[in-house]
């Protein structure tokens, strides 16, 4: 009865904001903005089309009844869901907390497999159990929807690709995001986009063709995420370096702020993805890259507070690529090149205002850091897994190892994150073999399974399945 009362709750609210908004229509000086608008439109605006509630046509009067009861069936069907949404998670940390897992399995005897057109890193994302991801298909790209047996339910093409650089790169390198309402995509040529869930266009626009090339050495590969009313991208590199918001429903600008920092050579160019925390009660933003750490009021942009002094060295070739992990009041950040024998890890405590360099560097280390993959936190953990092969489970408040461990010798590098699901950690090595451990007080790995394909893409788990991207194809494996 409670989970009822929040879907009637839930539907009042709709209701009053659409006569709301039919009230505020319906005021003649907002008639007359609204055609002077419709003359003038500016031309560098994205695209809209009719997209439902977010249509910005004029509400209609009456939300019929039958609109009321279907909106409390699915809310009532899929209160219990549990999603995968965006690059590292439903709770932007690698881990899933419900479900069961295998930790066992032939690659030749899984649930299903489903070959993937082009070519494409990024992680898929799943919203009430349809999968999204993105690729390069015929010089283009890409975003690709599967239901939950593998199969496709549609594929949509946004414009030229920009094929990747690096050979575990691609143009499609950042994953896909969603509030349930659109798939919201970005790629290497600029091109980004929102698409309605059955992948018709609701805007799309090339923010290099508006705001200038993008000047890194690699391939881009920073993910879109989602504050309550925007859509953010992190633009980091050689030029000049921004993190704007954009409108969910239309694609327009909400704001816009300038990013850079003096570094040595490559220190300027970033690859990680922003988090979405809470600061103060305050939807915030938290951004890495340019060997600073900042944190942004998510209504405009401004930062609240900074944190620098990551590479006192001046060390060069230190791009950012890995993605800080929050844990707690502590922000526990890669920075340094482990394939090159310089890993770097600090502990920053969240919070705080202006300049918390020298206030709030909790610990730092030498000895361990990833460069590629990002770490993940389960139950007050952090689990670091480095490109060389190193493993650690970090206190984030001391930054003390609670154990480390080496995996076996193998050819290649770690490029995927690591994934924590069903109590058990999930580490990909980029020639296919995967290395399950079991999440104790010690290094423990139950098994190896090679996959007999690359993996570059992090793999994720939802609802007792754990979906793996190989170059080739995506695996579907679950215990039943």
């Amino acid at each position: 009865m409670r989970l009822f009362a929040k879907c009637l709750e839930l539907v009042s609210k709709l209701i009053l904001k659409r006569d709301r908004a039919k009230s505020l229509w319906a005021r003649p000086e907002v008639k007359r903005a609204r055609r002077r608008t419709e003359v003038r439109r500016e031309p560098f605006l994205p695209t809209t089309q009719s997209h439902g509630l977010c249509s910005r046509s004029q509400p209609k009067a009456v939300l019929k009844p039958v609109l009321v009861f279907f909106l409390i069936a699915t809310t009532l069907s899929h209160a219990t869901d549990v999603n995968w949404p965006r690059w590292r998670g439903p709770d932007t940390n690698g881990s899933m907390t419900k479900g069961q897992y295998p930790v066992k399995w032939d690659p030749e005897r899984v649930l299903w497999k489903t070959e993937v057109p082009g070519k494409g890193c990024s992680t898929p994302i799943v919203w009430n159990k349809t999968i999204y991801l993105t690729t390069g298909v015929g010089g283009l790209d890409t975003v690709i929807a599967l239901d939950w047996s593998g199969k496709q339910i549609w594929q949509k093409q946004l414009g030229p690709e920009v094929a990747g650089r690096h050979q575990n790169g691609s143009g499609s390198n950042p994953s896909a995001t969603t509030d349930g309402f659109a798939v919201f995509v970005f790629f290497k040529s600029g091109n980004f986009a929102a698409l309605e869930l059955d992948g018709s266009v609701r805007w799309q626009t090339n923010l290099f063709e508006r705001y200038g090339q993008d000047k890194r050495f690699w391939d881009f590969g920073t993910s879109p995420v989602l504050t309550k009313k925007d859509v953010v991208i992190a633009h980091m590199h050689d030029g000049e370096s921004w993190l704007a918001a954009f409108d969910k429903a239309t694609g327009q600008v909400s704001w816009k702020v300038a990013r850079n920092y003096e570094t040595p050579v490559e220190g300027s160019q970033g690859y990680s993805t922003p988090i979405v925390f809470s600061h103060q009660g305050t939807e915030a933003l938290l951004v890495w890259g340019g060997h600073h750490l900042t944190a942004h009021d998510a209504m405009n942009g401004k930062i609240i507070w900074s944190c620098g002094d990551f590479n006192p060295d001046g060390t060069r070739l230190w791009p950012t690529v890995a993605s800080p992990v929050i844990a707690g009041n502590v922000a526990v950040v890669p920075c340094g090149r482990d394939d090159k024998g310089q890993p770097r890890l600090h502990g920053i405590k969240m919070g705080g205002s202006g300049d918390v360099t020298k206030t709030h560097r909790l610990w730092k280390r030498k000895d361990t850091g990833p460069f590629i993959p990002s770490p993940a936190e389960y139950q007050g953990r952090v689990y670091v897994t480095c490109d060389r092969g190193r493993i650690d489970c970090i206190d984030p408040g001391t930054g003390e190892s609670l154990w480390s461990g080496v995996f076996p010798k193998g050819k290649g590098k770690f490029y995927t994150s690591p994934l924590i699901a069903g109590g058990h950690l999930y580490a990909a090595r980029e020639s296919g073999t995967i290395f399950v451990m079991n999440l104790s007080d010690t290094f423990e790995i139950i098994s190896e399974i090679d996959m007999k394909d690359r993996i570059i893409a992090s793999p994720i788990a939802i609802s007792d399945r754990l979906l793996i991207r190989t170059q080739h194809h995506l695996f579907c494996i679950g215990n039943k």
